[in-house]
């Protein structure tokens, strides 16, 4: 598992965050403009309260037929979701994704604020690099033998 902190992984990186009472079509440009496939929804405080996903646009809303500019984040998203805090590791994250089938998480500081998404998708940057270096090794112990 990889076992590098959340934080390596979410740093210098943007996220959506909007309060629950933003309209699902709001939440949709915001995601569509930042390319986004998640956003986190935040209380009055500032504290998470949710996370909507494309597939919550989808399925709760396009499908359901329900009406995008007077539905609210707040009426489809995923309340109180599981999230992680920025020291653990990465691998962490992957295992609670696995576990509670889902391929987005919000992470969070100590008194709850988002500060970022960790996506399953993250995993195969790690992947990619590991492969990498691991062809790069056998193509060293081709040119050996």
């Amino acid at each position: 598992m990889p076992s590098r902190p959340i934080i390596k992984v979410i740093q210098n990186r943007d996220f959506v965050i909007t309060s629950t009472g933003t309209s699902v079509r709001k939440a949709a440009e915001l995601m569509r403009r930042q390319n986004q496939g998640a956003l986190v929804a935040v209380n009055a405080d500032g504290r998470l309260a949710g996370i909507c996903t494309e597939r919550d646009l989808s399925h709760k809303v396009l499908a359901a037929g329900l009406p995008a500019e007077q539905t609210t984040v707040g009426e489809i998203m995923t309340p109180d979701p599981v999230s992680v805090g920025p020291d653990k590791p990465f691998g962490h994250a992957l295992h609670l994704m696995f576990e509670g089938g889902f391929r987005h998480m919000p992470v969070v500081d100590r008194h709850r604020r988002p500060i970022g998404i960790v996506s399953a998708r993250d995993a195969l940057g790690l992947e990619i690099l590991h492969f990498r270096s691991e062809l790069q090794l056998r193509e060293d112990l081709a040119e050996i033998l």
